[in-house]
């Protein structure tokens, strides 16, 4: 566990400050943000109707996708849960492939683990 942002590089930290931001902007569940390889970012929170259920971080990805990208550099998710969820982790690997960093923190900020897809 880590300090709000501590140990991130200033991009990754840009992502971390946007997810937190949109997380509390709608009070969601979850705030995620993804930064694609040509430098744009995205950021979203959980999508939670009674007939559409999706994490941040996939809205993340379908908005890095609908915009034209090809690949992700970096995401960071904040949310509750222990752990990644694979859903979530395939998703990022779907677009942008193995070797992205993946940061998840809790909905303070605090980068609980890392994981290179």
């Amino acid at each position: 566990m880590s300090e709000t942002g501590a140990g991130l590089s200033a991009e990754d930290t840009k992502l971390l400050t946007l997810a937190r931001a949109t997380r509390a902007r709608v009070a969601a569940d979850e705030g995620a943000a993804v930064r694609d390889r040509d430098g744009r970012t995205y950021a979203a929170a959980t999508v939670d109707l009674p007939s559409l259920r999706l994490s941040a971080l996939q809205v993340c990805v379908a908005m890095a996708v609908a915009s034209g990208s090809r690949g992700l550099e970096a995401a960071v998710v904040l949310t509750e849960e222990p752990a990644l969820r694979a859903a979530d982790v395939e998703v990022v690997r779907e677009l942008a492939g193995h070797d992205v960093v993946l940061h998840r923190a809790d909905p303070r900020g605090a980068v609980q683990d890392t994981l290179r897809t």
